[in-house]
């Protein structure tokens, strides 16, 4: 796609494909010679901070994520939609759930990768890291939860695994390529918002066994596996929760933190693209 959008359409997708295989190949046959000389782990350092020097290098002349992202969409590949509406103005507990995935579905999505921003209880969640849960605990109230009503036939679905598998580890290793380093796995605290959580509220849901804890994966993921769509979240962790991290939660300063993660997030969205 990269070389596609450098050459302005006159490298194929197939051709950049095949570009994109034999750039590889030298690359590891250069290293490979380097193997008397360097270890095997300064070659593995070597190649991969030059495939991600080649990689933001191709992407800037290709205008950025920006570009990457409008030419997928073009193409039909790939449709943003902005849960919180464009100017983030739509509460967690106000999004119209049931609407949004009905829409992805009826523009011939398969697949849905949700970003939901979250705060960290287990140690290994804090701010700036990204985790990809593989469970979540349903706290909210209210939503509809569902699209089975009069004009739906009643079904049943199987939520055991609220994510889709495969789908997570296409997204894990996508984001491993960014050199980010995401948890995988963990349980995730779906809470009713807009406020944020009680210290008390938090160490129930630490005793629940809950990792991280958001505001918007449901009734998401449940609404996703009744249209049969493949759904995965991945979360920047942009504070610590209620009571775990010393003073209080700095609201102002989740956008700051939230910076660093979200630029890995884009250039593995790009890569799965």
């Amino acid at each position: 796609l990269v070389f596609n959008v450098l050459s302005s359409d006159v490298v194929s997708m197939n051709q950049g494909m095949m570009i994109g295989a034999a750039v590889v190949l030298v690359y590891t046959l250069f290293g490979g010679m380097w193997s008397v000389a360097m270890t095997t782990f300064m070659q593995m350092i070597v190649i991969v901070i030059g495939l991600i020097w080649v990689s933001w290098i191709a992407g800037d002349m290709a205008g950025g994520f920006e570009t990457v992202v409008s030419k997928a969409a073009a193409e039909g590949k790939l449709a943003f939609l902005p849960r919180h509406g464009e100017d983030h103005s739509i509460a967690p507990h106000l999004i119209n759930y049931r609407a949004n995935l009905a829409a992805l579905k009826e523009a011939g999505v398969t697949r849905v990768l949700a970003v939901c921003s979250a705060g960290g209880i287990n140690p290994d969640a804090g701010p700036g890291t990204v985790v990809v849960p593989d469970q979540l605990i349903d706290y909210t109230w209210g939503r509809r939860q569902t699209i089975v009503d009069e004009d739906w036939p009643v079904s049943h679905i199987d939520f055991t695994r609220p994510f889709s598998d495969d789908w997570r580890n296409h997204v894990i290793d996508a984001l491993a390529g960014t050199g980010v380093g995401p948890v995988d796995g963990g349980t995730c605290a779906v809470m009713q918002g807009p406020r944020l959580e009680t210290a008390a509220e938090v160490r129930r849901l630490a005793s629940d066994g809950c990792d991280l804890v958001n505001m918007t994966a449901m009734p998401e993921a449940a609404l996703a596996r009744e249209l049969e769509l493949q759904y995965a979240i991945v979360s920047p962790i942009v504070n610590w929760a209620a009571g775990i991290g010393a003073g209080g939660i700095d609201v102002p300063g989740m956008a700051e933190i939230l910076e660093e993660p979200m630029r890995f997030i884009r250039t593995a969205i790009a890569d799965l693209v």
